[in-house]
């Protein structure tokens, strides 16, 4: 039996490594903040670009971190062979994964759950995902010795459809990086360099897929008339994307939406920061980062009433169902025409907003760590 002083946490990191998600900007916000409030603890990521990371970040050259080369694999072979091979090569005492877990983990695992949209919304997701993520999100939730999940919406939803106790689902709520999106001028520029006039145009940003309502947002704007600034689409293109562009064509909005596949980060903030409007009608979401950034941002936003968005709104956006055409028209008229209102949801926002920090929830995710670190690592 030999002991060890320093318990080790490995993450599995790869998402760093893929497209730009939800789930990439929640890892990267709550350890570089638990990084700095954790200093006993020896951080252990497995991700494919070490050195992309480590430019990026530098909380990721702590003398706490350390970074493992793990080869891009298909997920399956992530799971069953690299991570546990990886956690028993590197010592790892707890294992932090998102959504699944692996099969065989060689030792207890946490994991981050962000949402059970498929199981609520199955519509809005392939077949083929609704089925694998009923068997694994579930045995995930069984099997995991601490859940977390981002928002009291998708908590409430695990507890009630998985059979978990309430006590063992704790939540990390999403940050927002007020040093990026603020609303103090600057990036005139890089909001011109898009061929957009800042301050005239309407914003909505998210994956071009049914679930977002691009197709219900487009038909509300169409009500406002010709007069209405320019509409903004950015997202990228992915499962049923085809309805946005039927849409924009069917309604004869050609001239009038601009649809941008891809953002550079460093511009966004400018391009949130200068939008006239932000609208976010998505159906359903387990957190709806977007929401919180744009009122961060300064801009008045209107957002669903539906799923997780009335939480993270609070009382700094217009909420309407997103099903309703007309309501939606009526809310967006509202927040580009009525100065009063205007003022009124961008000071509240700025209020409610303040609670989405990564300090905080790296202290939710270290208090439910801890005790699971410190009792391993005086063992074996």
């Amino acid at each position: 039996m030999v002991s060890r002083s320093r318990p080790v946490l490995g993450v599995d990191f790869h998402v760093w490594d893929g497209i730009f998600q939800g789930s990439r900007s929640h890892l990267l916000g709550l350890y570089r903040a638990a990084i700095v409030q954790a200093p006993e603890i020896d951080f252990t990521f497995f991700l494919n670009d070490l050195d992309g990371l480590r430019a990026a970040y530098p909380e990721f050259s702590a003398p706490n971190v350390r970074l493992v080369r793990m080869r891009q694999r298909p997920a399956m072979w992530r799971l069953a062979v690299q991570l546990p091979w990886l956690r028993w090569r590197h010592g790892v005492d707890l294992l932090h994964m998102q959504y699944r877990l692996p099969p065989m983990p060689l030792g207890p695992c946490v994991c981050t759950i962000h949402d059970l949209l498929f199981e609520t919304h199955p519509q809005f997701f392939t077949p083929r995902f609704v089925w694998q993520a009923k068997l694994t999100f579930r045995d995930a939730a069984r099997r995991a010795a601490v859940l977390f999940s981002v928002s009291q919406f998708s908590r409430a939803e695990i507890v009630r459809l998985y059979g978990v106790p309430a006590d063992h689902v704790h939540v990390t709520v999403n940050g927002v990086d007020r040093l990026r999106f603020h609303p103090a001028p600057g990036g005139e520029a890089a909001v011109q360099a898009l061929g957009l006039e800042p301050g005239r145009y309407v914003l909505t940003v998210g994956r071009l897929e049914p679930r977002k309502n691009h197709v219900a947002l487009l038909e509300a704007y169409s009500l406002l008339g010709a007069d209405a600034p320019p509409m903004v689409l950015i997202g990228q293109r992915d499962f049923g994307f085809e309805g946005v562009f039927d849409a924009i064509d069917r309604l004869a909005l050609g001239a009038r939406v601009r649809v941008l596949d891809k953002v550079d980060d460093q511009a966004l903030p400018a391009v949130m920061r200068h939008a006239a409007l932000f609208v976010y009608p998505a159906h359903a979401e387990g957190f709806g980062m977007p929401v919180a950034e744009a009122m961060a941002s300064g801009v008045p936003v209107v957002t669903a009433n539906t799923t997780s968005l009335p939480e993270v709104a609070g009382p700094g956006a217009l909420t309407v169902s997103p099903g309703d055409v007309q309501a939606l028209a009526q809310a967006m008229r509202r927040g580009l025409t009525e100065p009063a209102l205007r003022q009124t949801l961008v000071a509240a926002a700025d209020v409610h907003v303040g609670q989405f920090n990564w300090a905080a929830s790296a202290q939710v995710l270290l208090g439910a760590i801890r005790p699971f670190l410190h009792s391993k690592a005086a063992i074996t």
